[in-house]
């Protein structure tokens, strides 16, 4: 666009539309948008109407579901990783970004908030009743993690003298109490949204919610998915996540009130107005409040 701006994040966010159509984001040899449904119209017209905006339409490969949605978490995570930097005098801390929390079933209890679930899983191991009662509530994958590490006191003093050995003894923030990594977000990436997806999110969003000690880490999702009542099945409703992020949501926009889907545009300030969907600009900002 010849008056886009030349902020930071709007680069960022460029930057970010150029990593997806090199590898995601492309027009398969049937010409079908690589992230539209090619059983619905309106999921097709959309989708291509986004990528007009965004200005490549060169074909490409259509990838299989579960290598696009990798592709998707690594250029989410590599996103975050070129903005967090930039923050730091919005929210000082020292941070990683991680694609994933590793491998086991209770990699989740790393962090300071879940490191309860470990003992947990023990005891339901060696109890039958207990793992019956428990489920497979407490194991967690996010795709996208923002890490936040505990503060050594010279740090948390280094303006004037806040902490002693004599108070705040119990906080999660001083590495003197706390050697576990504390989990400031956890960000699912869905790169199309079907129903099942959709279901898997809200899952572990509430589960996140549900099984955490302590304060409970961002809860976000990022979808490339074209169509707003897909949207809709997950950004509606309230408990379960912040917020839902858009790849393209200002192009999503114009292209539904191009083509004149007045209710998918409805349905989409809906979503905006009741603050249940954003653009992926606004998710940096966000995260760090």
């Amino acid at each position: 666009m010849s008056n886009a701006s030349t902020t930071f994040l709007c680069e960022a966010r460029r930057s970010f539309h150029a990593a997806l159509l090199s590898a995601v984001l492309r027009i398969d040899a049937a010409g079908i948008p690589t992230n539209a449904d090619k059983d619905s119209r309106v999921s097709v017209a959309i989708a291509k109407g986004i990528i007009e905006i965004l200005g490549k339409r060169d074909p490409g490969t259509r990838m299989a579901g579960q290598m696009a949605g990798n592709h998707f978490e690594i250029i989410c995570k590599e996103y975050l990783d070129t903005i967090f930097p930039h923050l730091q005098h919005l929210r000082p801390g020292t941070w990683t970004i991680s694609k994933g929390v590793g491998a086991g079933r209770l990699a989740i209890a790393q962090f300071d908030q879940y490191a309860h679930l470990a003992a947990l899983d023990n005891a339901a191991r060696s109890n039958p009743e207990l793992a019956a009662a428990l489920g497979s509530d407490y194991l967690i994958k996010p795709d996208v993690v923002i890490i936040r590490h505990p503060e050594m006191d010279a740090t948390i003093n280094s303006q004037e003298i806040l902490v002693d050995e004599t108070c705040a003894r119990l906080t999660s923030l001083r590495k003197c109490n706390n050697t576990q990594p504390i989990l400031h977000a956890s960000i699912s990436c869905k790169w199309t949204l079907r129903s099942d997806r959709a279901q898997n999110a809200r899952s572990e969003g509430l589960n996140l919610v549900r099984n955490r000690k302590g304060r409970l880490p961002h809860i976000a999702v990022i979808t490339g998915e074209p169509t707003p009542s897909r949207i809709a099945s997950i950004a509606l409703g309230t408990g379960d996540i912040d917020c839902v992020y858009h790849f393209a949501l200002t192009e999503l926009l114009s292209t539904v009130n191009t083509l004149g889907y007045a209710d998918a545009e409805d349905l989409l300030h809906t979503m905006i107005d009741g603050k249940r969907l954003r653009d992926i600009a606004d998710l940096p900002l966000d995260l760090i409040i």
